[in-house]
């Protein structure tokens, strides 16, 4: 008779991610946390994570070996190119299933996109802590679309504990149109010329909006409130110094909601609403192009 069956989600980057390979159990928010791998009273655990990385020994060895060279060799004019780590995150459900007829129902019902949000939130949760534990500010959270290959599947305990599986499917990924619109409205390749031919600068607000949208969307409120609070003065500030008679309505309308953001007392609504308008504004400053915009 075959063990019982877990379900998984699983994703490979092309960096190592930050915290060491091994199993971490995530328990509900208001109890432990993220927690390792040994029993805590209270919460049930929602997901295993279990992280490892793949090639690390062959780049050890490569490190190694030009550590220990007495002498300096000859480079190849067009070098190979330097092989590098690749990160395996497996995400699992640890509530089991009996029967493999319910894991195919499973996968035949999947959707997606829905599973590999959840899923990325799942291991953005990790790399957040792992970044307060360590205090390390470069470890950084991921996106769906920097994975190389996700996968949905499912396999016996100790084959998921190790990052393998009995059956599994590769993923396709596709944000949504929604988000592709968005993209687009920002104009990101102008954008980047604009600002690599130093004839633009970064605005504060920018870069505040977009910590204030990673910190919302996984669910830290606070962050997200303080975040957004700084960019709606920094963008009050520097939309009007620019002047812009088209964005005039929506700067007026950026004055009004700051009021509402308010970091003692945040209320998602109000915080989500107002970053969305903050959004728009950022959009509308450079959906025209940059001759205005500088």
């Amino acid at each position: 008779m075959p063990e019982r069956l877990f379900l998984f989600i699983q994703l490979e980057l092309p960096w190592e991610l930050g915290p060491p390979d091994g199993r971490y159990l995530l328990r509900a928010r208001g109890a432990s946390g993220m927690a390792g791998i040994s029993e805590i009273d209270g919460a049930q655990p929602e997901r295993v994570v279990v992280l490892s990385t793949l090639g690390a020994s062959r780049r050890a060895e490569l490190r190694l070996g030009r550590t220990n060279r007495r002498r300096a060799r000859p480079r190849a004019t067009t070098p190979e190119s330097t092989p590098v780590a690749i990160a395996r995150a497996t995400i699992v459900d640890p509530v089991s299933l009996s029967a493999e007829r319910q894991a195919h129902a499973w996968l035949a019902d999947l959707d997606a996109e829905r599973e590999t949000r959840a899923a990325v939130a799942v291991l953005n949760r990790v790399l957040f802590a792992h970044r307060i534990a360590s205090a390390d500010p470069h470890v950084h959270e991921i996106s769906p679309a920097q994975a190389l290959v996700i996968r949905a599947g499912w396999g016996e305990g100790e084959q998921v504990a190790d990052g393998h599986w009995l059956h599994a499917l590769e993923l396709p990924w596709r944000p949504s149109s929604r988000a592709r619109r968005r993209v687009a409205a920002l104009r990101p390749q102008e954008r980047l010329a604009e600002l690599l031919g130093a004839r633009g600068e970064e605005l504060l607000c920018e870069e505040l909006a977009l910590r204030a949208r990673l910190d919302l969307d996984h669910g830290r409120l606070h962050h997200a409130t303080i975040e957004l609070d700084g960019a709606l003065t920094a963008a009050l500030s520097e939309l009007n110094d620019e002047q812009r008679p088209d964005l005039a309505p929506r700067v007026a309308e950026l004055e009004a909601l700051r009021p509402g953001v308010t970091p003692e007392e945040p209320h998602e609504e109000v915080v989500r609403y107002a970053l969305e308008r903050l959004e728009a504004a950022l959009r509308a400053r450079t959906a025209a192009g940059f001759a205005t915009a500088s």
